[in-house]
């Protein structure tokens, strides 16, 4: 699998630089059905994906690549054109009602939402998009369509896979429907190129939906540093928040689902409290989000099983807050705690880490890629609470692991930036023309 991964990523040095630049993308039209950029990440269907797509969109337009990002309208009051960032565009198109419907009822509308894309492309002159980008599966078949009417190659990048999802259900979670099985398998056949998030995304492609190995580029997401950096440490992060100073702060962050497995921390808590009574003066956890997915059918239910297990008193529900402040909670915790079932990165590891906090994760999908078992965070095979709460309290016990482990994470992540990703995902757009106009020029070839 290695002598695959990341290859197109790479520059052929035998490519002149003038016809690299020639063949590079001058706009891309982006596609983002089922959640706006411009959404709150950690509430509804807004999560890592967004900041995923508007970091790299800014970034793509910082090296003269304009971005259109096509989004469904969820209300009346939104313009039919946003400029997010010089050189990004949102648009925002009519299909279905504006709100109260669900990810699941969305394929109904993408007849509509692929009509409101074509009214945008009737509108300019031929050839104004060079390439489409689409992100999920939803996405992907509205791009498929675009893409063989415009003539362009599709970049795909699945950011989650149902066949995946499917083999980490937690308990009484519900499968992902075999329509969508059916949608990703036929969008892979299709894209000229599929981004992955890590070299274990790109194997799961060609292993569960035959993709073609050599149109699977890994493409690691990146962390906005800027925005997330130690700054002025722990302490001034925990006063501008309320938080007491000596306390241990195991922090969750993220869309409270069965998927994202919430439920683990707070069982790990009280695990931890059974058998360490004397930490609970100076134990706070916060839970930061708001529910999502299959946990809107139950959405106080983080909140009950607190209370059934008997820590109510040490857990504060937050809602989702914007990225500054969502930093600031990385930086007063003592960890961030993500023992998901499932991640094809876990870009909030990344984030906290790059704030100087480390991670404590289950070791599934990116995660082992995001974090440096044992130097800045500690992954856990599975999701025994109890083996969560040891953890925790090697951290109750020594105060000075966090400030270690945080410094080597903020180290860690800085070679995570979003420059290097953009950059990377325009010599794979680059990879997608080219192979594109070969085969336009040789169909049978």
């Amino acid at each position: 699998m290695s002598q695959y991964i990341g290859r197109l990523g790479r520059r052929s040095p035998a490519t002149p630089a003038r016809l690299r630049l020639h063949r590079r993308p001058r706009r891309v039209a982006m596609l983002s059905v089922h959640t706006s950029p411009l959404h709150q990440p950690g509430t509804g269907d807004a999560g890592g994906m967004n900041v995923y797509i508007v970091e790299l969109a800014q970034r793509l337009a910082a090296i003269n690549i304009e971005v259109e990002i096509f989004t469904r309208a969820t209300t009346a009051a939104l313009p039919p054109t946003v400029d997010l960032a010089p050189g990004v565009l949102v648009r925002h198109v009519d299909a279905g009602p504006y709100e109260g419907l669900a990810k699941e009822e969305l394929p109904a509308q993408l007849c509509a939402f692929t009509h409101g894309v074509m009214q945008a492309w009737a509108g300019h002159r031929p050839g104004y998009y060079d390439l489409v980008h689409s992100h999920y599966w939803l996405s992907g078949h509205v791009g498929w369509l675009a893409a063989q009417r415009w003539g362009v190659p599709l970049v795909h990048a699945m950011h989650t896979m149902a066949k995946v999802k499917n083999a980490n259900l937690a308990d009484g979670d519900t499968p992902e429907p075999a329509a969508r099985v059916i949608g990703e398998t036929q969008i892979v056949a299709a894209s000229d190129r599929l981004i992955a998030n890590t070299a274990e995304e790109a194997g799961e492609l060609v292993r569960h939906y035959a993709a073609d190995p050599a149109k699977v580029a890994v493409v690691h997401p990146g962390v906005n540093l800027d925005r997330f950096s130690p700054a002025d440490g722990r302490a001034a992060a925990r006063a501008r928040l309320g938080l007491p100073q000596d306390a241990l702060i195991p922090l969750f962050a993220g869309r409270i689902q069965p998927l994202k497995a919430p439920d683990v921390l707070l069982r790990a808590v009280a695990v931890l409290l059974d058998e360490h009574p004397e930490l609970r003066p100076r134990i706070v956890v916060p839970v930061v989000g708001g529910p999502s997915g299959s946990g809107l059918a139950k959405p106080e239910g983080l909140q009950k099983l607190a209370a059934r297990l008997g820590i109510a008193d040490v857990v504060r529900f937050h809602p989702p807050v914007g990225q500054d402040r969502l930093a600031d909670w990385f930086r007063a915790a003592s960890v961030l705690v993500m023992p998901s079932y499932s991640e094809s990165f876990g870009l909030v590891a990344i984030e906290a880490q790059a704030s100087g906090t480390p991670v404590l994760a289950a070791a599934v999908g990116g995660l082992p890629v995001a974090v440096r078992d044992g130097r800045t965070g500690v992954l856990v095979q599975g999701h025994d609470p109890a083996a969560y709460a040891r953890v925790l309290h090697d951290f109750a016990a020594e105060p000075a692991l966090a400030d270690r482990m945080g410094a080597a994470a903020a180290a860690h992540a800085r070679s995570f930036g979003w420059e290097a990703s953009a950059a990377t995902t325009a010599e794979v757009y680059t990879a997608a023309l080219q192979a594109h106009r070969r085969r336009v020029r040789s169909p049978h070839g």
